[in-house]
């Protein structure tokens, strides 16, 4: 049975409402799993959307939609941050951003999954340095290519990855919009040079 349109939101507001009161998983996913059957994709992901803070409720919702379409980069970005925040662990949300990647090579959020869950940190690095080299502007990669060649500079006595890392923090610096930001910087330049 189809529901009506813009019935999906309020009947999850609802649904989130009442396990916020009983806290029983159990109960949540069989109303939600009641709520998916012929709830509209488009609805569905909407809702979820709004939830999206409750990784119990977006994890399902998107488990969903991923089944119904499984080349949707948004949905698999989704659903692999919902298994991030529940600790599914690197392997599987790494392999559904790689999905996602797969399905949208334009998708910043998939390849911050895919940089996050590399669990080496040398190949870590590198996977932020690509994220940086395909996202030029994006200044959250930019800081954690910046933290991740500290930590390997530091810990393995590396002057390249230290250089990387100086580099990088020149670059956020030079980008700072705000006095506090620069400050913060100029301190952890001026420690990691102090090494």
């Amino acid at each position: 049975m189809t529901k009506p349109p813009g019935s999906i939101l309020p009947r999850l507001t609802a649904i989130v409402e009442s396990y916020k009161a009983h806290h029983n998983v159990g109960t949540l996913l069989g109303e939600l799993q009641s709520l998916a059957d012929g709830a509209p994709t488009d609805e569905l992901f909407a809702a979820a959307d709004a939830h999206a803070a409750i990784p119990e409720v977006l994890g399902p919702l998107m488990e969903i939609v991923v089944d119904r379409e499984p080349n949707n980069a948004r949905a698999l970005v989704r659903l692999a941050n919902a298994y991030w925040l529940t600790g599914r662990g690197p392997e599987v949300v790494g392999e559904l951003a790689s999905r996602a990647i797969a399905a949208d090579p334009t998708h910043r959020g998939a390849w911050h999954l895919w940089a996050l869950t590399e669990t080496n940190p040398r190949a870590r690095m590198n996977r932020w340095l690509q994220v940086t080299q395909r996202f030029a502007d994006d200044d959250l990669a930019r800081a954690n290519l910046a933290d991740n060649a500290t930590s390997v500079g530091t810990t393995e006595d590396d002057p390249v990855a230290i250089t990387l890392a100086l580099e990088t923090f020149g670059e956020l610096r030079a980008r700072a919009p705000h006095a506090a930001q620069r400050d913060a910087i100029d301190r952890a330049i001026e420690a990691l040079r102090r090494r």
